[in-house]
């Protein structure tokens, strides 16, 4: 089929799910706000055929984010019409929240002693070195409390009611005192470690070991690093291979939701979404913009070069597949190519801004929703832990599920509630991702114009052209 021939396919699929949709909602209120007696096959009728039209459009569309929109739809529907049956398919979503938790320790352990043992020239770029990483830690810092703030005056985790077999939620996290909080983030045994999901723990030994694999003179680093680069590549393939599983896991995870919820919590589901949208908003105006005007950053050019990068990590909820325009575009921007490639795969695993306001925002969800009331010290113990088991997996589709599971298993959180985020988190992930990338791009201008470097040096012709025919379009 040819692509006008394509586009006008999945278009007329969609045009019919839209009238169909439309027909359904409006017998539905007739029937329900005017008294009018509707045959209850009608309506089952009128909402399959456009579940069926939603899946035309999703079959020419091609695309694991319409996919996944297919299985929400479908979840809920079965959810409604056959709760039994819909309760039934929470195995599916167990089965991949089970090979989820397989990626987490891997993933984390290759990304880290890459990123780590990869600059181990950091002596040559010292300084460099140092300043992006105050900057990364500052702004995710002002991340994580700005995704605290809003999760507790929105309280969108508030009034949902647990699922019949929801195991009982503890009143508050396990308590600790100081020194065992700092003992238990380090191992004793990285094997145990692993087995436990003591992500912390995972977290200090993989910074140890790259560290002292960068000291490691380089005949000896070279093939281990070799290893470790291959590795992280095939976690990230082995993630995307797993991530094929999530419509199918969404399907089950929302049909189980309603079957034993109700719709209600889809409102609070809504809620948190807006939550985090509104969060990043503020992060955005409050955060990225004065942060360009004080290191006098031209807005316009700025914001014309991370458009782009953005918008792919928008459409892909990767970081990753925004990487190489990001640093393209930000090279024609004016930031040398040795800033570019040190600050943005360095900020990849140390700088996600939008991601770790989605934690901290995430977290606090879970533990509302299990009716669970933390302090605020609390708070902060947990949202600071995830900042750490954060680093390192941005360029994984959904990888902060992956973080969530492991800290809430750390915390002695329930993890019923993530079931319940799985629905959505495809939304909120385009947003966090798109974030994370801006506030790359963004660093990499601010440290060269810290360095004094910004414009100093002429981008090199292959990365000019793309940006001229952008300019273009």
């Amino acid at each position: 089929m040819t692509e006008p021939n394509h586009s006008r396919s999945h278009g007329k699929f969609l045009i019919a799910f839209l009238l169909l949709a439309g027909i359904a909602a409006v017998v539905w209120a007739v029937a329900h706000y005017g008294g009018i007696a509707v045959p209850p096959g009608l309506l089952l009728g009128l909402r399959w055929a456009a579940l069926v039209a939603f899946a035309g459009y999703t079959f020419y569309r091609r695309s694991l984010t319409t996919w996944i929109a297919l299985g929400i739809l479908v979840g809920a529907e079965i959810g409604h019409d056959w709760p039994h049956f819909g309760a039934s398919l929470q195995v599916l979503s167990s089965i991949f929240l089970r090979l989820i938790r397989t990626i987490v320790a891997p993933l984390i352990f290759s990304t880290l002693v890459v990123g780590i043992a990869g600059h181990s020239n950091l002596k040559q770029v010292g300084r460099m070195g140092i300043k992006a990483l105050i900057y990364f830690e500052l702004v995710t810092t002002i991340a994580l409390f700005i995704g605290l703030g809003a999760i507790n005056l929105s309280k969108a985790g508030v009034g949902i009611t647990p699922p019949a077999n929801a195991a009982p939620a503890q009143t508050q996290v396990q308590k600790q005192n100081g020194s065992d909080f700092i003992l238990h983030v380090f191992p004793e045994n990285i094997a145990k470690s692993v087995a436990e999901n003591q992500i912390l723990q995972v977290v200090v030994f993989s910074i140890i070991f790259g560290i002292a694999l960068a000291l490691v003179i380089e005949t000896k680093r070279r093939p281990v690093l070799a290893f470790m680069e291959g590795f992280s590549e095939t976690m990230f393939k082995f993630t995307n291979i797993v991530m094929l599983f999530a419509p199918l896991a969404v399907c089950g995870a929302i049909a189980y939701t309603v079957s034993t919820m109700g719709f209600g919590v889809l409102v609070n589901l809504l809620k948190l979404v807006a939550t985090l949208y509104a969060a990043l908003i503020v992060f955005v105006l409050c955060v990225f913009l004065p942060v360009a005007l004080i290191f006098r950053l031209p807005i316009k050019r700025l914001l014309k070069a991370i458009a782009e990068p953005a918008s792919i990590a928008f459409a892909t909820a990767s970081s990753e597949a925004a990487l190489p325009r990001a640093m393209e575009t930000m090279e024609a921007f004016g930031v040398p190519r040795q800033i570019v490639a040190f600050v943005l795969p360095t900020g990849y695993s140390f700088n996600l801004d939008g991601s770790t306001l989605y934690l901290s925002l995430a977290a606090i969800f879970v533990a509302q929703a299990a009716g669970i009331h933390l302090t605020f010290g609390e708070q902060l113990i947990l949202v600071f832990t995830l900042m750490l088991t954060s680093k390192g997996i941005a360029g994984v589709p959904r990888a902060m599920i992956v973080v969530l599971m492991a800290t809430a298993d750390s915390f002695h959180l329930p993890t019923w509630p993530i079931f319940i985020l799985l629905g959505v988190d495809q939304v909120m992930d385009m947003a966090r991702t798109s974030i994370n990338v801006v506030g790359n791009c963004l660093a990499t201008a601010v440290i060269a114009r810290w360095e004094g470097e910004l414009g100093n040096e002429a981008p090199s012709p292959a990365v000019l052209e793309p940006a001229a025919q952008l300019r273009t379009q």
